[in-house]
């Protein structure tokens, strides 16, 4: 028997090449919250022998898996699940002896797809889920498929779905688990040829910004944050890492900074793949998607319709969620802007860096919701905390920095140890937040005072209205209060 709340409870299962996982999710008001997330290793792949059939051993390994998902899927509609299967299923001579015993451990149908569904269900994941520019090139690696899509906004421009992945590769390439700068080498030059027939295509249909949206670009996020590294993956990185990786000389020895023991087997070949894809295309800079195949199958049952803003719609749902002040939030957000322009000849803030401050306008009052005391720390938790789709980890993390700094004493190292922008970058952006949240205090637009700001290399320049410090007494406390806060920190700020 379903409770009353099993009715908008979703769950998409992807049995991968390498992994096994499981999306739990609850639709609320038409976005959706993460209930359960659970992956298993079971390196399916591994279990093709050279005729692709699937050993009994392999399928054994899926069986159990799929043994722990069921549990969880007794307590949701089947109308309400979706299970896919994507490249060694696709592959595999005997997968029908193995999908019809999964079938009955599950419940429920199992579908296998092609390798172009797989490309669209990605993108759909991915449009769905991470925000920046919607013109964009999503490369997913997987464990012996790689997905390349281009697309804009909802609509994917070109599907090209690759047969090579990390665990096929890693058997391939790396089967005597040594790390030699040759076998690297074999790798990434394979991984060219089989890019090479759909380069020119992908290249025609271009885009702006390219996402991952695999374990291997999950992996190295990890490590570029754990040394302290800012989020964007780009091929002087992803060459520093190989070098790492050649030196520790055997995938039993591979220790990195932030690389996860799990992770390990298959990173050197998943990391070989990208080099070529970052070489081929020619590819600047990559970051982390926050969603994909199994958030397309989500996404796909409950029909919404791709938000052309995610960020927004996510700063929506976060200031219903927590009670939020919208008039105050725009207020401050609007005189952020505006100083912002005043700054922009000195400063020269890029487009992301501008629309993180506004973002932390938005959000600044959250922490009100927990207790007035330490409002800006319970801020901090939350924003830290809260799932927010459309910002990447690095930008959460600025955004939480931010609005843990924007009143009282500047805690200046947590400004450094963000890594979503330069260090000064994010003082700039803390120093325009804490002035618009000063100025907005009375929370009125007609007692906004006509203040201009001047930048002349770190020194600020406040001009008010002639007699507003004599007429408002607090504000003029106020003024100087942030004066000797910001001088504290070495940033220096006038008053005429």
């Amino acid at each position: 028997m379903l409770s009353s709340t099993s009715h908008s409870l979703y769950a998409a299962i992807d049995l991968g090449s390498n992994s096994f996982h499981m999306l739990v999710v609850r639709e609320v008001e038409g976005s959706i919250q993460t209930l359960t997330r659970i992956k298993r290793k079971v390196r399916l792949a591994a279990g093709l022998n050279s005729d692709n059939r699937l050993s009994a051993e392999a399928m054994e390994r899926g069986w159990q898996c799929l043994r722990l998902f069921s549990e969880r899927l007794q307590d949701i509609p089947p109308t309400q699940i979706r299970v896919v299967a994507t490249a060694t299923l696709r592959l595999a001579i005997n997968a029908s002896d193995f999908i019809a015993k999964a079938q009955a451990i599950l419940g429920c149908p199992i579908q296998v797809i092609s390798g172009e569904e797989e490309a669209r269900l990605i993108y759909q994941g991915v449009a769905h889920t991470t925000g920046g520019d919607d013109r964009r090139l999503v490369v997913d690696i997987g464990g012996a498929s790689t997905e390349l899509v281009t697309g804009t906004g909802a609509q994917a421009t070109s599907l090209f779905s690759l047969s090579m992945g990390c665990v096929t590769w890693l058997e391939r390439y790396f089967t005597d688990r040594n790390l030699a700068q040759e076998h690297f080498d074999d790798a990434e030059r394979a991984a060219r040829d089989v890019l090479r027939p759909v380069a020119d295509n992908l290249r025609y249909h271009g885009w702006k910004v390219c996402v991952g949206a695999s374990g291997t670009v999950q992996a190295l996020q990890e490590i570029m944050m754990a040394q302290g590294m800012d989020e964007r993956i780009t091929l002087p990185k992803l060459q520093q890492l190989k070098q790492r990786a050649i030196q520790c000389g055997r995938l039993e020895e591979l220790e990195i900074e932030g690389l996860t023991l799990e992770r390990a087997l298959v990173f050197p070949s998943g990391l070989a793949i990208l080099i070529a894809i970052f070489t081929e295309l020619d590819i600047q800079c990559m970051t982390l998607a926050g969603g994909a195949l199994r958030e397309g199958l989500v996404y796909g049952m409950l029909h919404l319709a791709v938000d052309q803003d995610i960020r927004s719609r996510t700063l929506r749902t976060i200031q219903r969620r927590f009670l939020v002040d919208t008039e105050q939030a725009q207020r401050v957000a609007k005189l952020a802007a505006r100083f912002a322009s005043d700054v922009e000849a000195h400063w020269d803030l890029e487009p992301i860096s501008r629309e993180l401050l506004l973002s932390a306008c938005q959000l600044h009052e959250i922490g009100l919701s927990v207790d007035f005391k330490q409002s800006p720390q319970h801020a901090a938790y939350l924003v830290r905390n809260l799932d927010l789709p459309g910002f990447t980890p690095a930008q959460k993390k600025l955004l939480a920095t931010l609005v843990l700094n924007q009143t009282n004493p500047v805690d200046l190292p947590s400004l450094h140890q963000q890594n979503a922008v330069p260090p000064r970058v994010a003082e700039h952006l803390c120093r325009l937040l804490r002035l618009a949240i000063l100025f907005a205090s009375r929370r009125r637009d007609d007692l906004l005072p006509e203040i201009t700001l001047h930048a002349h290399g770190e020194q600020l320049t406040l001009t008010l209205p002639e007699h507003w410090q004599a007429d408002h007494p607090l504000g003029a406390e106020m003024v100087v209060q942030e004066c000797q806060w910001q001088s504290y920190v070495h940033w220096p700020l006038e008053v005429k």
